[in-house]
């Protein structure tokens, strides 16, 4: 489509003989929440990684914002617009959550990285990583070392990391792992307040956030797409309902 900000046409990626990405092709509009679901071993991070350049497609093509990033290594994906979060949370556990988003703009603004006491004292930067924080409703964790956040703080500081580099794009990868209800359900609230300002490619097994947040959702079995379509789509949809034998996205 002309309006998608992402477009994948034809990815595949095998493993020797193992065939993980079989022709998936989706897109992505701009301020949209597309999610992708499946059982496990459906090939999910194996996607997220093609289009985020930490691994190269075998064949197909990969285009943001119409333009061909197939063969772009992840920095210029990245600097592009393209964020990725990931399953793991990549955060620096001894810096504060303020300084960890300021690290993180002051890498999107092009400086080097200088010695952090420099850093530390640049207002500017630490007035917009509270904007930030505040977005992802961290302000009163800003000065907290984020080693000691809670798991489901640890994720939206992640988040808040991501959104410092300005992207036109979130890869989120499992944004909920790990996380207990009450932290899920402010996870889906966070992202949800985010929703029409970027556009979201959301991987996740939490059935009862991804129907609460996709506008539109991919089902991915055995390394291909079987249905797209709304939630309500994709929740009665035969198709679904065999390929996770009854469980939570039928």
């Amino acid at each position: 489509m002309a309006d998608s900000i992402l477009r994948l046409e034809a990815l595949e990626k095998s493993y020797g003989a193992l065939l993980v990405t079989d022709r998936v092709s989706l897109d992505v509009r701009p301020g949209e929440i597309h999610a992708v679901i499946g059982p496990n071993g459906a090939g999910k991070t194996t996607l997220i990684g093609q289009i985020s350049g930490s691994l190269q497609p075998d064949a197909g093509r990969i285009l943001f914002e119409g333009r061909g990033v197939t063969h772009l290594p992840m920095h210029a994906r990245a600097r592009a617009g393209l964020a990725r979060s990931f399953q793991i949370t990549t955060i620096l556990p001894d810096f504060t959550a303020r300084q960890n988003v300021a690290l993180a703009l002051q890498a999107h603004q092009g400086h080097s990285f200088r010695f952090f006491r420099d850093v530390a004292k640049d207002e500017a930067l630490n007035e917009a990583a509270g904007r930030v924080l505040a977005d992802l409703s961290l302000a009163s964790r800003a000065d907290i070392p984020a080693g000691v956040l809670s798991h489901g703080e640890k994720r939206s500081l992640e988040l808040a990391i991501a959104l410092a580099t300005a992207p036109k794009l979130l890869l989120l990868d499992e944004p909920m792992a790990g996380t207990g209800r009450e932290e899920t359900d402010r996870l889906v609230e966070v992202l949800s307040s985010l929703k029409g300002r970027y556009a979201m490619l959301l991987v996740e097994h939490d059935m009862s956030a991804v129907f609460a947040l996709a506008d539109r959702i991919s089902v991915l079995v055995y390394g291909a797409i079987i249905a797209t379509g709304t939630p309500e789509e994709i929740r009665n949809d035969a198709r679904v309902r065999e390929a996770y034998l009854g469980e939570e996205a039928a």
